[in-house]
């Protein structure tokens, strides 16, 4: 009745879910009322969620409000020890298989029951968020996470930590990998695979490798083979790279994976391994993690969620890497090394601020992080104290192995002055740019938007100095 609002709510109904079969008292009232126990409970509620997503009117919202529907699965999942309640069609394959066999089994009742509570409870939370939105004026913030599982320890080994999948998620995540090998995956584990995941994945579609350390990149590369991709990754920090994690973005052959030997890497993270690669790795270490993943794209989500004690930070996800493009100085920026300057910028996105990134062309079209300034209270040391320290080191290392014809010098300066620096935000003082000026830095790539952008401006074109603002900060906390 009631253009049916009305009809579910009603003792002949709800008795017949409710009612305990074995109980003697509960068959006497069922006898009496003429009520026929019912034995299988399959709702579709009306479709809220769906309703609400494609913009409808709050009257069209409030009639897709199922109200007998939540009570009917209420009722046959709390009476789960006699009432099969479905709710979600991906069960009924299942169902069917059973009842052919003879009956529904108390096991799946069981799971049956916790799964609809889990659907009620996600289905108030819905009408929860949207009306307190529309009726009452207030964002409210409500999150499933499921399949929790203890790890080891937390950051610390005195703290304790728990892995929660969010379901429903389909573009590239950690979250989605599958463990092939090794020890279990630790907090930190998670955090790294995360960084080392998020800085390849703007080069999927190329052969490229990320090392990465305590959260920050320490090696990115690009390659024409994975095994000179990982080297020159490995050449950003040789040092950090020991003990990292590495993710890949294409399957490893075996001569990519012996420049590993004798190198200790906590897990590897690729989109997938052919047998003797595969059984290589294991031979390597028993505690080797190895992660499959897939790297193409899903539905990518809109927000990240970062807690803090009383409060949840909300915000949207850092997309794209630069938002204009204007060389503001006398001295031209080159347009063959923009594809340098995105690689670099990329990188800078997934490193803790204050962060700068030196990157260079080491072949025509492939690039490498030469070093990596990251996480100081202030710009100057990332690049004085971090960054040109570092890539001077390395080249180092590099003048060594390749011999030149040239000093050392001469050799060092080469190849800096053809480099990219990105910085991930404005900078606040001229210094930065005389410190990168003294290190032969002659292409530096930043937001801009700092009161003093004339004054880093006047001192860039007086040191021979390129500088392009992007309009877009990339700051990672």
């Amino acid at each position: 009745m009631m253009d049916g609002r009305v009809k579910t709510l009603h003792p002949k109904i709800h008795g017949a879910i409710l009612a305990l079969q074995d109980k003697p008292s509960h068959i006497k009232d069922a006898r009496e009322q003429d009520i026929e126990f019912i034995d299988i409970v399959v709702v579709n509620l009306y479709p809220f969620e769906k309703t609400v997503e494609g913009g409808a009117s709050l009257e069209d919202a409030v009639e897709n409000i199922d109200i007998g529907g939540p009570a009917l699965v209420r009722a046959a999942a709390k009476n789960y020890n006699h009432v099969a309640i479905i709710t979600d069609s991906a069960d009924y394959p299942q169902i069917l298989d059973e009842l052919e066999n003879g009956a529904i089994s108390l096991e799946t009742k069981k799971k049956l029951a916790v799964k609809a509570f889990r659907r009620i409870a996600d289905y108030d939370c819905a009408i929860d968020i949207y009306l307190s939105k529309i009726l009452g004026n207030e964002e409210i913030l409500r999150m499933k996470f499921v399949e929790g599982r203890t790890l080891r320890y937390g950051e610390n080994w005195h703290q304790d930590a728990t892995f929660f999948k969010e379901p429903g998620v389909t573009e590239p995540t950690i979250a989605n990998a599958k463990q092939l090998h090794g020890k279990a995956l630790s907090y930190n584990n998670y955090v790294d695979a995360e960084s080392a995941l998020n800085v390849v994945l703007g080069y999927k579609d190329a052969i490229a490798v990320s090392i990465v350390k305590h959260s920050n990149p320490c090696g990115f590369a690009t390659g024409n083979t994975l095994k000179e991709a990982l080297s020159r990754a490995w050449d950003g920090d040789p040092v950090s790279s020991f003990g990292s994690i590495i993710c890949m973005t294409c399957k490893p052959d075996l001569e990519a994976l012996e420049f590993l030997k004798g190198r200790f890497v906590e897990l590897i993270i690729a989109p997938g391994y052919d047998e003797k690669e595969l059984l290589y790795l294991k031979n390597k270490s028993k505690d080797l993690r190895i992660l499959e993943l897939s790297m193409v794209e899903g539905k990518p989500l809109e927000n990240t969620y970062r807690y803090i004690v009383g409060g949840m930070l909300v915000q949207s996800r850092n997309r794209g890497l630069f938002e204009k493009w204007d060389v503001v100085t006398q001295h031209q920026f080159p347009e063959e090394k923009k594809g340098l300057c995105e690689f670099a910028i990329n990188t800078c996105k997934y490193t803790k601020s204050n962060a700068v990134v030196i990157a260079r062309e080491y072949e025509k079209g492939f690039y490498q992080i030469l070093a990596i300034g990251a996480g100081q209270p202030n710009r100057v040391d990332s690049i004085k104290k971090l960054a040109a320290t570092k890539a001077r080191e390395n080249l180092k290392l590099l003048y060594e192995r390749e011999k030149p014809d040239v000093s050392e010098d001469e050799f060092s300066r080469n190849i800096m002055s053809e480099c990219v620096m990105a910085s991930d935000a404005f900078f606040p003082f001229d210094d930065s740019i005389i410190t990168s000026a003294e290190n032969h830095i002659r292409y530096i790539v930043s937001p801009g938007g700092s009161i003093r952008d004339k004054e880093v401006i006047a001192t860039a074109n007086r040191l021979g100095v390129s500088l392009v603002f992007t309009g877009m900060r990339h700051f990672y906390h």
